[in-house]
């Protein structure tokens, strides 16, 4: 027999167990295809290094020690429960304390955050713990190499502190990274050893002060993955809602295990989950943290896809009929109010609040509802349009929502013609890709293109055509995005009306 964790779960397997058996017997939550992570037994290596985080009471901050060690090592024990004895605009100090330090009288430069020790009256056995808040020159009758280190971390904190706060605890940051023999798999036949600890998932809380940014990544994960799109040693990232909107909610350092989502700058809409602690930043709101499973995080690869659950689970009612809407939401304590059509062929295609977060908070949500036959199921041609579609999923928010909106601009003839709600052509490219070339076929999706004064029309035609395409331009302005599974579904709609784009596989 063999002894094994599961996500934490201890389990007793024959000798030559596979991975899918482990799984089965432990009921572990998996999903088939995405990155499994493995542990061997006295594989992991626990390094300690030069940081530590220092626990106050105005709350924590990290330092990292890049100086004289030895002073630090040698006294750090006398700053337990040691005060902030005075404080200036450039700098805070706790104590005083006895050492050994040779004081100087003469005036040392300091850089904001800044960890480093002074002395008052140039007397060692009055000597301070001190922290820069702002870059500065001053004599603190410091020793020589005064600055032992560098705030990396918490920086609100040493902002908030203050004459009389104290120093309550101060702990050595063991890093966990060093894992000499790990295993990153999704072959469920993989043999396991005796002492391995596996790890199929991350389980993320969201926070309520952040309902916009935690729907952002609720919709991101709504195949309940996470694609490792970027790795470094700080966090890894997944690219899928590049360069869609988030607003900034929530201000927090940005610790081991936080899930945080860009809002401003290059890569906005980007969701980072980090590894290891960084502070806190104005183009950075964080939404969530990971609460089981950072093991996963940290030893996943570039390009695997890790399963991920969340609490709260989304609530995502678009595409649902009423009665199926309603059986979910009755489950979770809410109710739900109809508006717009609610016969037994309703769709619901817009919910009132938005997120799953204010949802829960207000104990009812509105579903507005159209007929069934309103919602026109595609297919896309991703290999053929990559751009296109890019530009299309993103004005009508299928990368992250099940149906999107498409008001009816003209139509004529066998011939419709929409324009999205959003105007992403302004700033999204349409570049000339899957032109046709002698025929276009009836339900053939368009847009034209760029080559064109009208690009980002859509167009769908329900008759084959050998000089223009779906949407009424030459050959060489259209691109060929995919196709309607069942055309004749457009046929009675006119300007004004809005049809609801659902994409199938």
């Amino acid at each position: 027999m063999i002894s094994i964790e599961v996500n934490e779960q201890k389990l007793e397997l024959n000798d030559g167990s596979t991975l899918k058996e482990a799984i089965e017997q432990g009921s572990a939550y998996y999903i088939p295809g995405t990155t499994i992570g493995i542990l061997k037994s006295g594989t992991t290596k626990k390094e300690a290094i030069p940081e530590y985080k220092i626990s106050t009471s105005k709350g924590e901050f990290r330092i990292e020690l890049t100086g004289e060690l030895s002073l630090w090592d040698k006294y750090s024990p006398s700053f337990i429960n040691v005060k902030a004895h005075w404080e200036t605009n450039n700098s805070i100090a706790f104590g005083p304390f006895e050492t050994d330090v040779g004081p100087q009288r003469t005036e040392q430069k300091y850089n904001r955050y800044d960890v480093f020790f002074g002395t008052g009256g140039y007397d060692a056995k009055n000597t301070y713990l001190m922290f820069s808040k702002n870059k500065h020159v001053s004599d603190y009758g410091a020793p020589e190499r005064s600055v032992v280190g560098m705030v990396i971390s918490g920086k609100e904190t040493i902002a908030k502190l203050h004459q009389g706060d104290t120093i309550l605890k101060i702990e050595p940051v063991i890093k966990w990274e060093t894992l000499v023999d790990k295993i990153t798999t999704s072959d469920l036949n993989t043999k396991l050893e005796d002492g391995m600890k596996i790890y199929t998932y991350v389980n993320v809380d969201l926070f309520d002060e952040a309902p916009e940014g935690a729907e952002h990544f609720l919709g991101l994960i709504r195949r309940q993955t996470f694609n490792v799109d970027m790795f470094t040693n700080s966090f890894i990232s997944d690219d899928a809602l590049h360069g869609e909107t988030c607003q900034y909610e929530h201000w927090e350092a940005r610790s081991e295990g936080t899930v945080v989502v860009r809002t401003a700058g290059v890569g906005f809409g980007r969701t980072f989950i980090y590894k290891e602690d960084r502070t806190s930043s104005a183009v950075h709101s964080v939404v969530g943290h990971v609460s089981k499973g950072i093991e996963l995080i940290k030893i996943a690869e570039n390009g695997s896809k890790i399963a991920v659950k969340s609490s709260p689970e989304r609530i995502m009612l678009i595409g649902m009929g009423f009665d199926e809407a309603g059986k979910l939401l009755n489950e979770r304590g809410i109710k739900l109010e109809k508006k717009g059509y609610t016969g037994d062929d309703a769709v619901i295609v817009e919910q009132e609040p938005d997120t799953t977060i204010e949802m829960i908070k207000g104990g009812v949500v509105t579903g507005l509802g159209v007929k069934s036959d309103h919602i026109i199921n595609v297919s896309f041609y991703d290999e053929l349009a990559p751009k296109t579609l890019d530009f299309l999923r993103h004005s009508l928010r299928l990368k992250d929502r099940p149906l999107g909106p498409l008001p009816v601009f003209f139509t004529y003839e066998n011939t419709y013609l929409f324009k999205t709600e959003k105007g992403a052509e302004s700033y999204k490219e349409i570049i000339p890709e899957n032109i046709p070339k002698t025929k276009v076929l009836a339900g053939d999706i368009g847009v034209t293109n760029q080559a064109a004064k009208r690009y980002g029309l859509l167009g769908v035609r329900l008759v084959d055509d050998e000089r223009y395409g779906p949407s009424g331009e030459k050959f060489e302005c259209t691109n060929i995005i995919g196709k309607v599974l069942e055309p004749k579904r457009l046929m009675g709609i006119k300007e004004g009306d809005t049809i609801y784009i659902r994409e199938v596989s």
